[in-house]
Order: structure tokens, then C-alpha cells, then sequence
């Protein structure tokens, strides 16, 4: 480490004792990436380069930080003023710029810095820091060496850091110590009450940009009606009809035609849960945003044009968007191509041809998506594998109000079903019937759905288990709703499996509506209301009651990284009224709206791993099984996978939260804990606030499921229901998102069509080709990890916190994980495991903690970044 020459400390001078420090940042233009306009112009900076060498002009750049242009002021954790708040040291600035520093990663900057400092003064516990550029920059750390009798002293602040009077206090940080809060050192309890109030702020006003507010409010921003009747979509939360969970409040104007909708625009989340990071996800994430404002118009106009059939003609014709690419005119090629998400995503050969990369479900091969086996083996190994539940009583019945939508019974008979030579009520007595249900969900919506382009079923899939292991299905019931009313009932036709003939093109339609119900429930449902936005409100009530100090702020919070910001850029560009799942997924204007429905019985406590496999009727209790449970389905990848994974979890959080409350007594008395979980339920998840499911937070054990769940949901639930969609979906025939046309009726030319052409009748039912390249386009990005992401078992800085037992026992979860993922990859190796890879020799690696970049089809991020 050197300093360079003739740019040092002429402003810090003075006697007593200097305490040494390290301050490491980073320039605001080597981060500024926020905005579609630097995607337009190709301006990726080092997201995707090499980073910053610190040379030159840049040198030059960095000597503003020097002279009176940031200050530091330490503060004692042990040594009080007369107002029992910790006392603060003289104003620090910056002096030499440190030009080479071993640890320093890309785009970072590191700044030697000298306190003075003696024994009166106490030792350091926290730092304010003043900022009097105009521009602000990202504080990464602060390192105090050689402090008398406690040697280094480490601050990670990970912080967009503004000039100052934008502020109404001072910045503060905290060394990186964990306390419960009556544990706290005298001297820095006011600091760390005032920081929390700041955080929570007087939920007034707009935020600002540089804002670090953490508020509620619903969903009242997804549609705007002042652009029509068309645009507006209901409030979700708030009201008992649309129950939702809350997202971060914006404060944003209302509507003019509409008081209560806020005006859609650029969405304010608090600036440090806003991509500041030199990561390549912030680059995937934006290219979402210039997907929706400049590509797909793109794509819409060659549709529009003529340019190109707006029908695929076979299944070769889809293969093509893999094999030879898709011809576009000129001026749309050179509109799209200066995007670094069109260059990054789609491989161009040539002057007019758009090429995406193959699908893993493809790769071996082209057919065997269509076999019945892979279809049931998709439901328990694929990118929606926790759909799927045990079939306790025949023929199924609907939960849905008679009231209301009178008889809705399944009309799938006995005698029917193909079971190997059981009968049903000896299929039914040693669990071998499984159902695919997406009856009552859709059943409510499919007459609005059917009223536009999109035509749909609510749907049942009946399946055994055979002897071997695998799924088959054995009835497909395709209802809608009565013509004279919801009241009279469903009206529905069974469809069972056929080889050949028009039975056969029958049954393989059968399949696709099943598989576009599932990919919408899959898109709304398991992926985005299951992950992103039940944790939205857990992200909001951590930062305004759990300090920095604190133990479980520490444990969640590498869980939350980036969440808030893909949320608000869905709001913006995903789940909004005419946004791309409203353009590419079947229930259109009704997506979100149908996710509400579902959220009115989501449980908090289901959402461990464990408790939803026995709540869907696919594992019993058995103390003697691994894990206490006994899967029905014994070749159950996702659910093999995920509880090893769910219990390395489960210990890690055990033995940290042992570190810090030795008994029950210790969890009722923790203030900050408290108000922590009562917020949490009470506004985050307050439209269901009252049920009785949700713990009390009085016990150790209540404490360690609550943080499981959160860790569990954020991480390895996440990556199960994301990181596939690609790699199963890509190929379109294999994850239809839509449906365009019912089952054709004997004497229609549509029923001829599909009598001549198994091929042409699929795809004139399914996903439109301008719809594919919609939902490709979004679902390759989707699928993609970042070069930089941080997996399950690490953080992304090692001096996390200063507590040896803590950073043990995490380090037992990393080789815990690693110890798991070589057993997972010798699973995939056993032959008599045919649902790990299936007929089309993909192997399920959804759950390996780790992973390279790019489309792998593997690896759990910590958390939900994209």
C-alpha cells in the first residue's frame, strides 16, 4: 500500500494520539447505471468491463474527495456526554488516495484518513460522515488500525452517502459489533434509536431520490386510468375483496381520475436498496426496463409490417428461434441492436437474423417434452414444482361457494382411469393419486379471461404413481363455466390419454391447457407473489426496527439485497396494466388481480418447506424418515433437494440465534425484535393481520422458524421457481403461456385442421409467435445469474460482523452446503432415479447452492435480485 505523493492531510493537523484508518468508496459516475437512456447508448461503464484502474484523468477525479470535501467525526461506545450519548470526535477529512490496495475490488477507491484520538475519547463504536460535493458516491467501508487495546475496528457501510444538507441528520454508522438492544453500549443507544427513526421517517410527502425512508402502502400503482377504461386495474390491499401484501410507499400524486391510484412513473425505493452495486444483475434488471420501452415496440412492428408470418407453421419453425434465428428488417435490427441487453441476450449471425440460445430442455432432445412422462415429471422436477398434492378423495371436489358458482365437482369417473391394475379406492389407500389443480383458481376468472383474445379452461390433472417411481397422467377435466350462469355449475369434458390418431392431437391439446394454466399460476403466483412480494414487507419492517447492530438485522438482511428494486422496476414494466405478463400470459388484465385471490390463503407457517410438503398431501410425518418426513413420491427432486437445503438452513439459524438469546426469556424483553414482527403483521401482511397461523415471536423456536421461512422463501424458493425458465420454457411448445382457441368441435374446419396437422393445431392454440418473442426476450433474463452474484453460505464482505462464534458457525453452513451440493450431484448420477432427468436427459439442478454466470439452470443467490 502506498499514498500518492503531494496530496496528504495539510487539513488534519494537531497533537494527542492519531488513530490510523482506511476509507474505501466509489465514485458515483463509475456507478451511475439507473436509467434506460445509458442502456440506449450503449453506456454499460464497467458493469460488464473490467472495472477501474486508477490512473490519469481518473486520479484526477478522485483528488476531489481530498481537501474539505468529506468529513468523518468518530464516536466513543464507551466514554458518554452529559446527555448519555456517545462523544464525537473533531472533523475528519480525507488525505492521500491509497493507489494500491490488495483487497480493493472493481471501481473502488481507497483514502488514508487520520483521527485524533486519545484515551478520554473512549473506543470508537460508530462514525457521522458529511459529504459537501454535490455529487454523492457509495461508502464502502471504513478500517481503524492499531486502536489501543482493540487493534481493528471495522465499519461496513455499504451506503449511498449525499451531500449533506440533504439530510436532516447527520450520516451515521456503526462499527460492525452486534448487540441485542439491552446490550447496547450506554454511549451509542440514542445514536441507534435515532438512526432507526430516521429510517422509519413521518410518512409524509414524496421521497426523494436520496431518501432512505422505509414505509408502506398497497399496490395502487399497476394501472392508470387517466389513459382509459383499459388501463385501470383495482387496488390491491387494503380492502378484504383484493387482499395484498404491502410494497415500499413512494408518495407519488394521484391520479386525475382516480384519487386513490398513484401515478405510474419512476418508482422511489430507498437509495440503498437500489442497484448500486458494480453488478452485471443491475444490467440485466434495466435490460428488462428497455426490453418493455424499446424492444418489444420493436418486435410489435414487424408483426405490423408484415415482415414476418405472425403464425409459427410447424414445430421446426419454433426450433428455428434457436437453430437458425428469426429474419428482422434493417431498421428494427438497428433500433434494438445498440441495447447491451439485445447484444448480451440474443445472438445475432448476420445482417437480419435474431437468434436465441437453445433451451437445456431441447439440448438432447427435440421431442421428448412431448411424452406424458415428461409432463407429469415436470410437476415435480420442473420450473413449478410445489403445485402438485395428494389426492384424499375421489372424484375431486371444489372449494369454491355453491352460493356462488353452484355445482363444481369433478365429473372424472372410476372407471376411467388407467391405474396398472388398481382400483381407485386401492389407488386412493396407498397414496398413489396426485392431482394438478387449477380448477377453482381459474374458475372465477375463466368467463372474463374468455371474453378476451385468450380462450381457457379450469383445469384438473389426475396422476398416478407407477411402480417405478415416475408420474402418469391418467385424465385431464377441462371445465368452463355454465352458459346460463355461474350458478348452474361447470360444464366440462374429460380428456384421456390417446397414441394416435385425433385422440391423440386431442390429448396432447389437453396437456398444453393444463401447462398454460400452470405457467401463469408459476409466473403470478408461485415466482412472484409467493417470493417477491410476501418478502417486500419483511425488507420494510427489518430497516425500521431492526438496528445495524442488531443479530437478526444481520442474519436477514444479505436475504433482501436488491428486492425492493426488481419489485418496483415489475411495478414499472412486468405486472403494470399492458406490461409484458399482461402481454404474453394468459389471464391478461386479470393477472395480478388473481394472485390477490390466491393471497387470500397464504400462510405464513406454510411456507417452510416441510409444512407445505405435509399441507399438500405429499409427505406424512415420520420420525424415523430424514427430516422427520416420508415423501409419498419418494423420486421428488424439488422436495429431496430442498429439504436438505431448507435444513442446513434451519441449523445455521439454530446455532447463530443461540449465540444471542439463551432462553425463551431472552426473546420477549428484545424492544427492537418485538415491534420488529408486530409491524411485519400488522402493516406489512395487514390485510391478514388477524389470523391465528401467525407466530407470536415469544420463543427461541418461534424465532428460528420465522427467520428460516424468510431465508428459505428468499433464497432456495426463489431460485426453484426462477432459474428454469429458461431452460424449460425457452422452448415454448414445452411451456405454453397462453391459449388462443378452445378444443375444436367435430364439423368445424378448425376440428379438420387438427385432423390433418397435430402440429398446426397446437400452435394455432398456444402462444402467439409475437407473444414467444415477448415471453423469450423476458424469461432469458430472468433466468440469468449475475457475474457477481452472491450465493447461499456467503457474504459479500467477510467482516460482517466482528463476532468469532457467529462467523464460525457460518462458515460450518458454507461447507455444510458444499457437502450438499456433491450429494445432490451423485443423485443425479443414479439410474433408478428416473425423475431426476426424465425422457428429455436434463437433470434437475434447480437447488445446487452454486453457480457460474449465465444461463446454468442452477445456484441459489442469497437473495431476490432479479
Amino acid at each position: 500500500m502506498f499514498s500518492v505523493p503531494g496530496v496528504s492531510g495539510i487539513l488534519n493537523r494537531g497533537g494527542g494520539h492519531k488513530i490510523k484508518g482506511t476509507v474505501v468508496l466509489m465514485r458515483k459516475n463509475v456507478l451511475d447505471f439507473n436509467s434506460v437512456a445509458d442502456l440506449t447508448k450503449g453506456n454499460v461503464g464497467g458493469l460488464i468491463g473490467t472495472g477501474l484502474n486508477v490512473v490519469g484523468s481518473t486520479l484526477d477525479n478522485l483528488t476531489a474527495f481530498l481537501g474539505r470535501s468529506v468529513a468523518l467525526q468518530l464516536i466513543s461506545a464507551t466514554k458518554p456526554l452529559a446527555n448519555g450519548k456517545g462523544k464525537v470526535g473533531k472533523d475528519t477529512f480525507l488525505e492521500g488516495i491509497i493507489v494500491s490496495l490488495p483487497t480493493l475490488g472493481a471501481g473502488e477507491s481507497a483514502f488514508n484518513i487520520q483521527f485524533e484520538w486519545d484515551e478520554s475519547m473512549g473506543i470508537p463504536g460508530a462514525f457521522y460522515i458529511k459529504n459537501y460535493m454535490q455529487v454523492e458516491f457509495y461508502l464502502k467501508s471504513l478500517t481503524l488500525e492499531d486502536v489501543p487495546n482493540q487493534g481493528t475496528i471495522r465499519f461496513v457501510c455499504n451506503s449511498w452517502v449525499y451531500n449533506t444538507k440533504l439530510y436532516k441528520s447527520v450520516r451515521i454508522f456503526f462499527a460492525n459489533h452486534t448487540y441485542v438492544p439491552s446490550e447496547t453500549p450506554a454511549a451509542l443507544v440514542g445514536y441507534r434509536e435515532e438512526e432507526l427513526k430516521n429510517l422509519r421517517g413521518d410518512g409524509k410527502g414524496e421521497r426523494k431520490e436520496h431518501d432512505r425512508i422505509y414505509d408502506y402502502d398497497v399496490y395502487n400503482d399497476l394501472g392508470n386510468p387517466d389513459h382509459g377504461e383499459n388501463f385501470a386495474r383495482p387496488i390491491l390491499g387494503g380492502s378484504s375483496t383484493h387482499p395484498y401484501p404491502r410494497r415500499g410507499r413512494t408518495g407519488r400524486y394521484p391520479t386525475r381520475k382516480d384519487q386513490n391510484s398513484e401515478k405510474p412513473g419512476e418508482v422511489y425505493v430507498p437509495r440503498d436498496e437500489n442497484f448500486g452495486h458494480l453488478k452485471s444483475s443491475d444490467f440485466l434488471a434495466y435490460g428488462i426496463k428497455s426490453l418493455s420501452q424499446y424492444v418489444l415496440p420493436a418486435f410489435e412492428s414487424v408483426f405490423d409490417l408484415n415482415f414476418t408470418p405472425n403464425e409459427f407453421d410447424s414445430f421446426q419453425d419454433v426450433r428455428d428461434l434457436h437453430e437458425g434465428g428469426i429474419k428482422l428488417p434493417t431498421e428494427v435490427i438497428s433500433t434494438i441492436m445498440p441495447l447491451p441487453v439485445i447484444k448480451e441476450l440474443f445472438r445475432t449471425d448476420g445482417e437480419q437474423v435474431l437468434k436465441f440460445p437453445p433451451p437445456h430442455v431441447i439440448q438432447v432432445s427435440k421431442s421428448a417434452w412431448m411424452t406424458d412422462e415428461e409432463f407429469a415429471r415436470e410437476m415435480v422436477a420442473g420450473v413449478n414444482p410445489c403445485v402438485i398434492r395428494g389426492l384424499q378423495e375421489f372424484p375431486p371436489k371444489s372449494n369454491l361457494d355453491p352460493t356462488i358458482y353452484g355445482e363444481q365437482t369433478s365429473k372424472i369417473t372410476a372407471d376411467a382411469l388407467d391405474l396398472d391394475g388398481y382400483t381407485v379406492d386401492e389407488a386412493l389407500a396407498s397414496r398413489r393419486l396426485f392431482m394438478l389443480d387449477y380448477h377453482d383458481v381459474f374458475m372465477p376468472y375463466i368467463r372474463r379471461i374468455n371474453q378476451t383474445y385468450a380462450k381457457a379452461y379450469a383445469t384438473r390433472t389426475i396422476l398416478f404413481l407407477r411402480e417405478n417411481g415416475t408420474l402418469k397422467p391418467v385424465a385431464i377435466e377441462l371445465s368452463l363455466p355454465h352458459p346460463a350462469g355461474d350458478l348452474s355449475g361447470a360444464v366440462s369434458q374429460v380428456i384421456l390419454p390417446a397414441k394416435e390418431g385425433v385422440e391423440s392431437t386431442i390429448w396432447l391439446l389437453a396437456k398444453a391447457y393444463v401447462v398454460v394454466n400452470d405457467s401463469c399460476y408459476h409466473q403470478l403466483m408461485s415466482h412472484w407473489l409467493n417470493t417477491h412480494a410476501v418478502i417486500e414487507p419483511f425488507i420494510i419492517a427489518t430497516n425500521r426496527h431492526l438496528s445495524a447492530l442488531h443479530p437478526i438485522y444481520k442474519l436477514l438482511t444479505p436475504h433482501y439485497r436488491d428486492t425492493m428494486n426488481i419489485n418496483a422496476l415489475a411495478r414499472q414494466s412486468l405486472i403494470n396494466a399492458d406490461g409484458i405478463i399482461e402481454k404474453s400470459f394468459l389471464p391478461s388484465k386479470h393477472s395480478v388481480e388473481m394472485s390477490s385471490a390466491v393471497y387470500k390463503n397464504w400462510v405464513f407457517t406454510d411456507q417452510a418447506l416441510p409444512a407445505d410438503l405435509i399441507k399438500r398431501g405429499v409427505a406424512i410425518k415420520d420420525p424415523s424418515a430424514p427430516h422427520g418426513l416420508r415423501l409419498l413420491i419418494e423420486d421428488y427432486p424439488y422436495a429431496v433437494d430442498g429439504l436438505e437445503i431448507w435444513a442446513a438452513i434451519k441449523t445455521w439459524v439454530q446455532e447463530y440465534v443461540s449465540l444471542y438469546y439463551a432462553r425463551d426469556d431472552d426473546v420477549k424483553p428484545d424492544s427492537e425484535l418485538q415491534q420488529w414482527w408486530k409491524e411485519a403483521v400488522e402493516k406489512g401482511h395487514g390485510d391478514l393481520k388477524d389470523k391465528p397461523w401467525w407466530p407470536k415471536l415469544q420463543t427461541i423456536e418461534e424465532l428460528v422458524e420465522i427467520c428460516t421461512i424468510i431465508i428459505w422463501t428468499a433464497s432456495a424458493l426463489h431460485a426453484a421457481v426462477n432459474f428454469g425458465q429458461y431452460p424449460y420454457g425457452g422452448f415454448i411448445l414445452n411451456r405454453p403461456t397462453s391459449s388462443r382457441r378452445l378444443l375444436p368441435e367435430k364439423g368445424t374446419p378448425e376440428y379438420e385442421e387438427m385432423v390433418k396437422s397435430h402440429q398446426k393445431a397446437y400452435l394455432r392454440t398456444i402462444t402467439s409467435k409475437f407473444q414467444t418473442l415477448v415471453d423469450l426476450s423476458v424469461i432469458e433474463i430472468l433466468s440469468r445469474h449475475a457475474s457477481d452474484e452472491v450465493y447461499l453460505g456467503q457474504r459479500d464482505n467477510p467482516h460482517w460482523t466482528s463476532d468469532s462464534k457467529a462467523l464460525q458457525a457460518f462458515q460450518k453452513f458454507g461447507n455444510k452446503l458444499k457437502e450438499i451440493e456433491e450429494k445432490l450431484a451423485r443423485k443425479n448420477n443414479d439410474q433408478s432415479l428416473s425423475n431426476r432427468l426424465g425422457p428429455v436427459q436434463l437433470p434437475y439442478t434447480l437447488l445446487h447452492p452454486n453457480s457460474e454466470e449465465g444461463l446454468t439452470c442452477r445456484g441459489i443467490p442469497n437473495s431476490i435480485s432479479i
